[in-house]
């Protein structure tokens, strides 16, 4: 789509990329005084924080309903590496991320996931989740996260881009963040000394305050190409229902309400990897004698939620024994914390890296490559990953954030199917469970299968050791090594998550011993 970006900005006319989001609101909805989503859209474009004000915007009403679907089409950020290139300078998209912002003042990014890194494309895609972004919060307060992207240039075209984002200003497409100079970090991200950094809004940023909403829309980043022609002010395009007033509408203003970015020279962005690394130098469970700590995730719920909650996780538990680990621990928040203060109770479930601390312990090289979804069933493959080395959040929150699994049985099947030995999951449906494949030198294969037939006997669930540059549920990984691949302790707070309870997730958060958990 970069390539076939042909806008001109100077005759504004061509083609640019663009994202389109459906939304469908219920008359009712269109109505409100108080948080009316039209209202709300028309803000946050006047806020500046976007791409561009220009949408695009069809409405139908749906049939035997009160309710009105709306498809919008925002510019994206792609479209800017496209006029770029048109202009002989090669733009990089690097990351996609969160940026926090503090009184209007963007200070660092706190996510990042690397475009080389991810089957989910755009990266940003990822951070399109419930309770990820606070847009609203950003407008009212100055204080909150925003999504974004960052790729670079080469330095001797900085004043040339410069003058190409000046111009794109003049006729309202913009979204720079921050750029820096060469060499120069940008918002805690390291950049070539050869090479400038650029972080620009995400395009959806308009659309994620109805997410934030819980308004039921569905985006689609760099989803096509359309006719700038065709794109009108969203001021002017954007109404409210005809027996409604827009009283508290504010008219567009050129310039966004973000500040000029932090310049705080010590700030980094850190990936999962670098985290994982040291929690591993914990682990020191020994297989032979089922002793020793290893590493957990720690997820929180209502406490009147606890017992379902645990239910929850016996029941996944018996739909697939042989995926998911029978380990947990009730944790009591200390006192002090907002967890504490909230009422809420805390259940360790073991990490998947601990496989990682175990082998590495006996003096093999076990690497943690990337965290996937993984569709079970007769034949099983990972259909998303997301690399350890690549994203500063563990990649399975993602896809619980995103509501991506399916844990539980998607035909409701009552106990006498838990209750039936004979009932195989692999033979008789398909699901989607959080999984991580390791890679491993394969001169240490045999001794690693060893200890892996170890940690299986004791429920730690390994499911699938693969051979020396063999594709592992279509995962590749690298020349002289294999791979083999590990349930995350994260699959029964996802199911959690997908009967309808509130969850805070945290993974990768410390760890425990073993023998002071239960069994499901």
């Amino acid at each position: 789509m970069i390539y076939q970006t042909d806008f001109d900005y100077k005759t504004k006319k061509g083609n640019l990329v663009v994202n389109v989001s459906s939304v469908t609101l219920k008359d009712s909805e269109l109505d409100k005084k108080e948080k009316n989503p039209i209202e709300i859209m028309k803000n946050v474009f006047s806020s500046g924080l976007h791409i561009s004000p220009y949408i695009g915007l069809k409405t139908r009403n749906i049939e035997n309903s009160d309710s009105k679907e709306y498809l919008i089409r925002t510019i994206c950020g792609t479209t800017i590496d496209g006029i770029f290139l048109k202009k002989g300078i090669p733009s990089l998209p690097i990351y996609g991320g969160l940026i926090k912002v503090k009184n209007y003042v963007p200070q660092r990014f706190t996510e990042l996931i690397s475009y080389k890194k991810t089957s989910i494309t755009p990266p940003i895609n990822a951070f399109i989740a419930d309770g990820m972004t606070s847009v609203l919060d950003v407008i009212e307060t100055g204080n909150g996260v925003i999504p974004a992207n960052f790729r670079v240039i080469p330095k001797d075209s900085l004043e040339k881009t410069k003058a190409i984002l000046g111009d794109l200003n003049k006729i309202g497409i913009n979204g720079v963040i921050s750029i820096g100079e060469a060499g120069e970090k940008v918002l805690g991200i390291n950049v070539n000394e050869s090479m400038a950094g650029i972080a620009i809004i995400a395009g959806i940023t308009p659309l994620c305050t109805l997410k934030e909403l819980d308004y039921p829309i569905e985006m689609k980043i760099s989803d096509e190409m359309a006719s700038f022609e065709n794109l009108k002010p969203a001021h002017n395009v954007l109404k409210k229902r005809k027996n409604s007033t827009n009283k508290n509408s504010k008219k567009l203003q050129k310039n966004s309400i973000l500040k000029p970015s932090a310049k705080e020279k010590e700030l980094k962005v850190s990936f999962l990897l670098s985290k994982a690394w040291n929690l591993i130098q914990n682990v020191d469970f020994d297989v032979e004698t089922c002793e020793g700590n290893l590493i957990t995730n720690l997820s929180y719920v209502d406490k009147s939620d606890l017992e379902e909650s645990i239910e929850i996780m016996k029941k996944s538990y018996k739909l697939s024994k042989r995926y998911l680990s029978p380990y947990y621990k009730i944790i009591e928040p200390e006192k002090g914390t907002k967890y504490h203060e909230n009422n809420k109770i805390g259940i360790a479930t073991i990490c998947s890296l601990s496989s990682d601390g175990v082998l590495i312990n006996k003096g093999i090289m076990s690497t943690p490559k990337y965290g996937g979804l993984l569709e079970i069933g007769k034949n099983p493959f990972f259909t998303e990953l997301i690399s350890y080395d690549g994203s500063s959040i563990d990649p399975h929150e993602i896809f619980i954030f995103k509501n991506m699994t399916y844990v539980l049985n998607k035909n409701n099947h009552d106990e006498n199917y838990l209750n039936n030995p004979d009932y195989n999951f692999d033979i008789n449906g398909s699901k989607k469970i959080l999984a991580s494949i390791k890679e491993v030198p394969f001169i240490a294969r045999d001794k690693t299968k060893e200890i892996l037939d170890g940690m299986e006997k004791i429920k730690l669930p390994i499911f699938k050791i693969g051979k020396p540059r063999e594709l592992v549920y279509n995962a590749k990984v690298d020349t002289y090594n294999f791979g083999f691949v590990t349930g995350s302790g994260l699959n029964q707070i996802a199911a959690i998550k997908e009967s309808g309870i509130d969850v805070d997730i945290k993974a990768v958060q410390g760890t425990i011993e073993i023998d002071e958990m239960e069994l499901l």
